[in-house]
């Protein structure tokens, strides 16, 4: 599918009245303690996830996304708590549940696939018995209709001779297809909701794409809600309907892709886009935003982008702007949305 055919289907999608959300997140909160005091990771972060559609969490490292994933699945650190919001998904929210019934969630209705497909396996077993265990946990299937379910899944992410390669070991494939071994093991209970943190990490291109076009299939079939973690803009503007850009915890901007890449509210939102090299011949500078995200531990009592922004006010550094309706279901947390497009 070539990137113009994506961008009018997202267009389309975004024409079509808005499907109630699998995963409706509100105010979701989370504290790390440090030795040099408490700071806030993820800030009131709110949004909505909708079957058969992908929504990308958008953002430079350390600003919150990966640990808004780790929240929401319920593996967070010790020393970071969750301490306010919730997380809705089939009615339950996934913050107030306890242990027993976050467990059988696991799986059956949210699932996560990490980043470093090497560590995320168990080395110690082989691929056949990690695939099957989800099965065996919560099926009661037993071990040899489990490990012929494993070698359906196998084959079903392309992973070749699944018969045979079913009894090896993590470390005896490569990236990708250790990657497809993850997303198998993922979607084996048809969850309502997958959580993709930055999926594609090291991996080549020909092999991001294959991936990618795994999960696309996979969204389709089980009809999943996809939220994908990444910091990667051209990944975005192919594979997710809807973004969420996230800035020191916060979001501050939200809507469908086309309409967001195409007129973004927040000066942050503009920064990311005009550092994508645009027709860049050698030698060419290339454009950045200045200065660096604020230290959590000291975030300004205004608007958390003041310090980088070239629309900065009086109003920025005292009051913090919240996600305003912009219409058509956008939303962005600025003081001056409609000078973005004019001045920066």
């Amino acid at each position: 599918m070539t990137a113009a055919v994506r961008h009018d289907a997202h267009t389309a999608a975004a024409e079509q009245p808005a499907a109630a959300p699998v995963l409706d997140v509100d105010g979701l909160t989370v504290e790390v303690r440090t030795i040099s005091g408490t700071l806030r990771a993820v800030n009131e972060v709110s949004f909505q996830a909708r079957r058969g559609e992908t929504l990308a969490l958008l953002g430079e490292s350390g600003c919150g996304k990966s640990m808004t994933a780790t929240a929401l699945v319920g593996l967070l650190e010790p020393v970071a708590d969750v301490v306010g919001g919730s997380a809705k998904l089939s009615e339950v929210d996934l913050l107030s549940v306890d242990r027993r019934r976050r467990r059988a969630m696991a799986g059956t209705e949210l699932a996560i696939v990490f980043q470093d497909a090497l560590t995320a396996l168990n080395p110690l077993y082989t691929v056949g018995t990690q695939l099957a265990e989800p099965f065996r946990i919560h099926r009661g299937m037993s071990a040899r209709d489990a490990k012929a379910k494993a070698v359906e899944l196998m084959a079903r992410v392309g992973i070749p001779q699944p018969e045979t390669r079913v009894n090896s070991y993590p470390h005896q494939f490569s990236g990708g297809m250790r990657q497809r071994l993850l997303i198998a093991m993922a979607v084996a209970l048809n969850p309502s909701v997958l959580i993709a943190d930055e999926p594609t990490t090291a991996l080549d291109v020909t092999v991001q794409a294959q991936i990618m076009a795994l999960l696309r299939d996979l969204r389709a079939e089980y009809d999943m809600a996809v939220v994908l973690i990444t910091h990667d803009l051209a990944l975005v503007a192919e594979e997710a309907d809807r973004v969420a850009v996230m800035y020191a915890g916060n979001i501050v901007e939200t809507g469908t892709v086309a309409e967001v890449f195409a007129d973004p509210k927040h000066p942050y939102t503009k920064g990311l886009l005009n550092s994508v090299p645009v027709n860049a011949r050698r030698g060419d500078g290339l454009t950045s935003i200045g200065g660096s995200p604020p230290d959590l531990h000291n975030i300004p009592e205004g608007c958390v982008y003041q310090a980088r922004c070239p629309l900065a006010q009086k109003i920025c550094a005292t009051k913090r702007p919240t996600l305003e309706a912009m219409g058509n279901g956008r939303r962005a947390a600025c003081h001056f949305p409609e000078e973005v497009s004019d001045n920066v």
